[in-house]
């Protein structure tokens, strides 16, 4: 998957350096019809395909590759590294400037398009959780495996499982409380630096009405995870569905 991912980055990156090439090529045959500030708005049509692919290096490629063949097929004396005219000079600068605009944007873009989709699969998580467990006629043991399964994938941790029983907590151990922040012995992590603790599990109580009915055990330990703040309390909301629902069950 690593290989095919780096075999990806390569051909875009490769065509982010090429296509202006060919675009460059394709409008110097053109240039007495078309005016330089025109060619240089179809390189930043170039760019922004080559940004909307949700890479920043291969927006930066494409805006410096587009600007340097502007330079040589579009301004005078044709064919040269040399820009003689004060008006191209001021196109090609500009023509990077908003190329390399236009890769933030078009990055800020997927990644604000990405968290919408991650809170659209989070509330759709919790909505399922609800009416399951507001329901009360799924099993408890099915009822919590699937809970545990959706905060593992929101946490984007290694494992979590539901244990039940109302044994009193460890202390010391790390704990993620139900305002979103995690402790370990008293003392809150910094997650969003820190990521959640790798080397022990870490504690999701499940209380209803101060009964304490079990609690989820949490594990990241071949990696660091830093969920957000949003994502640690929708667990945290996970875990209160699974309460109602062992609540309903029981009754």
């Amino acid at each position: 998957m690593v290989r095919s991912l780096l075999q990806r980055t390569s051909v875009i990156i490769t065509a982010a350096l090429v296509a202006p090439i060919m675009i460059g090529w394709l409008l110097s045959l053109v240039r007495d019809q078309v005016d330089n500030a025109n060619a240089a708005l179809v390189l930043v049509l170039v760019v922004v395909g080559v940004a909307a692919t949700g890479r920043r290096l291969a927006g930066i490629v494409a805006a410096l590759s587009a600007t340097v063949w502007f330079d040589f097929f579009l301004t005078e004396p044709y064919l040269t590294f040399t820009i003689n005219d004060q008006n191209d000079i001021e196109t090609a600068v500009l023509l990077t400037l908003v190329g390399l605009a236009v890769t933030e944007v078009a990055l800020w873009g997927r990644r604000h398009q990405a968290r919408a989709s991650r809170r659209e699969g989070y509330l759709a998580g919790v909505i399922t959780a609800a009416r399951t467990a507001v329901s009360g006629r799924s099993e408890p043991e099915a009822l919590v495996a699937g809970i545990a399964e959706q905060i593992g994938v929101v946490l984007e941790v290694d494992r979590c499982v539901f244990e039940p029983g109302s044994s009193s907590r460890d202390h010391d151990r790390p704990r993620l409380q139900q305002d979103g922040s995690v402790t370990v012995a008293g003392r809150t992590v910094d997650v969003d630096r820190y990521g959640l603790p790798t080397d022990d599990l870490i504690e999701l109580p499940v209380e209803r009405a101060g009964i304490r009915q079990g609690r989820f055990m949490i594990t990241a330990a071949t990696r660091v995870s830093r969920p957000t703040l949003e994502q640690r309390q929708v667990a945290v909301t996970l875990a209160d569905q699974a309460a109602a629902g062992l609540a309903a069950t029981a009754s």
